[in-house]
């Protein structure tokens, strides 16, 4: 990947009426990268897709594409396409003139338009397609084809606005291998929306974490969910439990007083002060749940539920809070009303912004 700069977006402010959807976002997008915009319904996600699109107007700041600012420039003079979810194919059109189309109002000559269709149909693995309707494709492989059709011109930029929304679980995760090969073997800038962490984590270069029309945080998959700098994004960007107390004591681990008991954290990235309160945030993952154990976090396991290959056991602390260890298997010798202590190694523990 490039490192050069292809988008920025430079103090963008957006309002609908009384409500600030973005609040002044900077966001700078490298050549060739896979940024995802993650939030959830109603954080600005969309907003900011339409306006680098240029389907909206923000009310201040700058959309700067390749060096040029385009923030006043219309849409079809913009070297960005842009894919829905919801496909957006022409429905009396076969499959080889939906996506040659764009070609065609560029009076490109037919067979050029014929050799460039074919060459796409074969990249989203849907050759022989050329003749069928929408309506005889799956979710699926209209989804292919919409995307077929934004790319076949080439843009430097394109925005993908929760494309895989409506398909199954399986073919969702199946489909997110192939637009991380697509894009990889293109060398186009994505700029993609979800509001799926998995998602997020599995295809990205980068994450931007929304929220109420600001980025919580920005980085990669890695830095997003070792790292988080909030509450929020913690908890946002799989499952951590937030716990918060008082630095009982510092040093290379600092151990943190807390209504249920105490725990150790990891004088990582900050300097821990006795009596300063903090907020941790620990991955389920990282949480072991032992019986007969003073140490830790004391607790009662509430309940055991069973989800995405993980046990998960829900533990509700003396102090009345609730936290989840998740662990592979589909059972535990736990049950409901066991008295547990809940221990972590320091280094699993992070300090967040509460």
């Amino acid at each position: 990947m490039e490192n050069s700069t292809i988008l920025q977006l430079l103090n963008i402010k957006k309002t609908f009426g009384d409500v600030c959807v973005l609040n002044d976002i900077d966001l700078t997008v490298n050549t060739g990268e896979f940024i995802t915009l993650l939030g959830s319904s109603g954080c600005g996600k969309t907003t900011t897709l339409r306006i680098i699109a240029g389907l909206e107007e923000p009310d201040s700041g700058k959309v700067i594409l390749e060096g040029v600012d385009v923030t006043d420039i219309a849409p079809n003079k913009r070297d960005v396409n842009t894919v829905f979810q919801n496909y957006a194919l022409f429905p009396h059109m076969n499959v080889e003139t939906n996506i040659g189309y764009s070609l065609k109002i560029r009076r490109q000559p037919k067979d050029m338009i014929r050799k460039k269709v074919k060459e796409i149909l074969e990249l989203v693995q849907l050759q022989g397609y050329e003749k069928r309707m929408p309506s005889e494709l799956s979710g699926g492989q209209r989804q292919r084809v919409a995307i077929a059709r934004a790319i076949v011109n080439e843009p430097r930029v394109l925005l993908l606005d929760e494309p895989l929304g409506a398909l199954d679980l399986q073919l969702r995760r199946q489909m997110q291998i192939e637009l991380k090969r697509l894009q990889k073997k293109l060398g186009i800038t994505f700029i993609y929306i979800t509001h799926d962490q998995e998602e997020a984590l599995n295809m990205s270069d980068r994450i931007a974490v929304m929220r109420n029309g600001k980025f919580e945080q920005i980085g990669t998959p890695a830095e997003v969910y070792d790292s988080p700098k909030t509450a929020y994004v913690a908890r946002f960007v799989g499952t951590a439990n937030i716990i918060s107390g008082t630095v009982e004591s510092s040093g290379e681990t600092a151990i943190v007083n807390t209504p249920s008991g105490r725990c150790p954290v990891l004088s990582r990235h900050n300097i821990f002060t006795p009596g300063e309160n903090v907020t941790l945030a620990v991955r389920s993952e990282h949480i072991e749940l032992t019986t007969g154990d003073g140490n830790g976090l004391q607790g009662t396991v509430k309940e055991k539920s069973f989800a995405g290959g993980l046990l998960r056991i829900s533990v509700t602390l003396a102090d009345g809070n609730e936290i989840v260890a998740s662990r592979y298997g589909i059972d535990s010798a736990l049950a409901p009303g066991d008295k547990v202590s809940a221990i972590w190694l320091p280094e699993h523990a992070v300090a967040v912004e509460a």
